[in-house]
């Protein structure tokens, strides 16, 4: 193949991909979905609960969200609703889930993996809401819950070599933050509470946030938050070899959801001061989509 013909096969392409954002507002408690290019902005989902982590299922016609409800009272949920909004219901109710962070559909699996932050807990559940189970457990009652290290909040799965990766942000700014990776499946005789599996792969972060995989070249990215130069930035790092995180971007304001488009070599970010951004998967290019959109948290991109 010539270069001319290369060039035209990847113009045809990107010409025919048609990729969509849904993205969390948790100050207007609001799901919106928007091009790309920041254009067409929609409210599809309203009501929401301090909405956090989102995912879609287009094949199936659904979205996902988590509701952190009211940290200290145990009242987080996880709902879902028809890509327009409609049919919306709750699939795991209160009361099963503390505060249900970043959201991480695995469909060949038919399971949702979450962070829970208070809770302290890595889960999942089916895609309907049954069979709510702890993967991870990391502190139980109220006492282990004013320890922020122990936070459970990032999540994202390697189905392949069946691994769970998830961050534990801990204090603002005091740079204890950590990323964990853990076999999916509890070892024999063991208990979520007492895993020998768990693993360290990054620690003295300033606050590890969202998760994201980059399965075809074996990259984790990550947000923090907390103050510069390490904080309110976007990491990555191979996970298949020791290796130093690298500073993609820089100078958000409190960088919170993360997701990935690795065929069109791309990456969308949103921030809690209201920005969404795109940028090339090496940090290049970077640029705003939107500003002052009210408190962002969870942001997804699929091709509908």
């Amino acid at each position: 193949m010539t270069v001319l013909q290369a060039t035209r096969t990847t113009a045809l392409s990107d010409a025919t991909r048609s990729g969509r954002l849904f993205l969390l507002e948790l100050s207007g408690g609001r799901i919106h979905s928007i091009n790309p290019d920041g254009s067409d902005r929609r409210i599809i989902v309203t009501g929401c609960r301090n909405p956090d982590g989102v995912a879609v299922d287009v094949a199936a016609g659904h979205i996902y969200w988590t509701n952190m409800g009211v940290p200290h009272l145990n009242d987080g949920s996880i709902e879902r609703a028809d890509l327009d909004g409609g049919n919306r219901r709750i699939i795991v109710p209160e009361g099963l889930t503390f505060t249900p962070k970043q959201l991480h559909l695995e469909k060949d699996e038919g399971k949702l993996y979450w962070g829970d932050r208070e809770g302290m807990r890595v889960m999942r559940a089916n895609l309907d809401g049954s069979q709510v189970e702890t993967l991870v457990e990391t502190g139980r009652g109220d006492r282990d819950r004013r320890d922020q290290t122990k936070w459970c909040v990032g999540i994202a799965i390697d189905p392949k070599y069946r691994k769970v990766y998830w961050t534990q942000k801990g204090p603002d700014n005091a740079g204890l933050g950590r990323i964990f990776r853990a076999n999916i499946d509890i070892p024999a005789g063991e208990s979520p509470a007492k895993r020998s599996d768990i693993e360290v792969l990054f620690d003295h972060l300033p606050e590890p946030i969202d998760l994201e995989l980059d399965l075809t070249n074996r990259v984790l990215y990550w947000t923090d938050r907390g103050d510069p130069p390490r904080g309110n930035t976007v990491s990555r790092a191979a996970i298949d070899r020791k290796a130093e995180p690298e500073i993609l971007i820089t100078h958000l304001m409190e960088g919170i959801g993360i997701d990935l488009d690795v065929p069109g070599n791309r990456m969308f970010v949103t921030d809690f001061g209201g920005s969404v951004y795109s940028a090339e998967l090496d940090g290049n290019n970077e640029h705003g989509l939107l500003y002052a959109q009210g408190n962002l948290t969870g942001i997804a991109y699929v091709e509908v």
